[in-house]
């Protein structure tokens, strides 16, 4: 068994990449429905005024750190994570595995079009990945989604509804859908489709990750200040 780190109140699995994967590979094997979370610093302040997406995330079968800040400060507080694991970067490795296996996927979410796009690039990196359907977040009729994806009958959804919407959508469809394995992606759609660049690796190295998307991005100001707020609560608050 991992060990399970706490960040304000957000319980975080300490897993590496490789060990998440085979942990999502046992979750298809168990054919059960299965909710992958993707903990970071914005969802973690998020939660300290939402109890509801609190309890989602700390009741998924898997939560992966997703972000270089809760590195750095799982570090300093003596609880070293072992490493950043993206959600992007778990997404595209389980679409290998999908590939590689014989494993079908669905994509939900992000603006009209940007699923589609995503698709045909995820099949250009996997020319034998199945993607069984793709639907974007701007529906209104939940259960026509639900039955659309039950239906597709995928083994993984990847759902990216924005942080907030996509784990409370998720945990209330999760039985009902039947699927093995659902994640949460945040953004993931757009970059993989090629609508927004994703922050270089050397900006990922100086963890100044946050900057690049701030720059890139001038409208995410308000998101960005999340950074501060999560540091006030998981180091600060502990160190005075």
């Amino acid at each position: 068994m991992h060990k399970i780190i706490d960040f304000a109140g957000i319980k975080v699995d300490n897993i590496t990449l490789k060990e998440a994967l085979a942990k999502v590979e046992e979750f298809i094997s168990s054919n059960k429905p299965h909710f992958i979370a993707t903990p970071n610093p914005e969802i973690i302040v998020a939660s300290q005024e939402d109890e509801e997406l609190r309890n989602i995330i700390n009741s998924a079968d898997l939560r992966i750190p997703d972000g270089i800040s809760m590195v750095v400060v799982s570090k300093i507080l003596m609880s070293p994570l072992k490493e950043r694991v993206s959600g992007i970067d778990l997404m595209l490795k389980l679409a290998e595995f999908c590939s590689v296996n014989h494993k079908k996927i669905f994509l939900l979410g992000s603006g009209p079009g940007v699923a589609e796009e995503a698709a045909a690039n995820l099949v250009k990196i996997f020319p034998t990945l199945q993607i069984v359907g793709t639907q974007n977040g701007y529906f209104k009729n939940d259960m026509e989604v639900v039955n659309q994806i039950k239906t597709a009958q995928p083994d993984i959804l990847f759902v990216g509804l924005g942080g907030g919407r996509q784990e409370k959508w998720l945990n209330s469809h999760l039985k009902n859908l039947n699927v093995p394995v659902s994640m949460v992606i945040g953004g993931s759609l757009d970059v993989i489709s090629g609508r927004k660049k994703r922050a270089p690796k050397w900006a990922q190295r100086l963890y100044i990750e946050w900057l690049y998307r701030l720059i890139s991005e001038p409208k995410r100001w308000k998101r960005q200040l999340a950074l501060p707020k999560f540091l006030s609560l998981t180091l600060f608050r502990r160190v005075l």
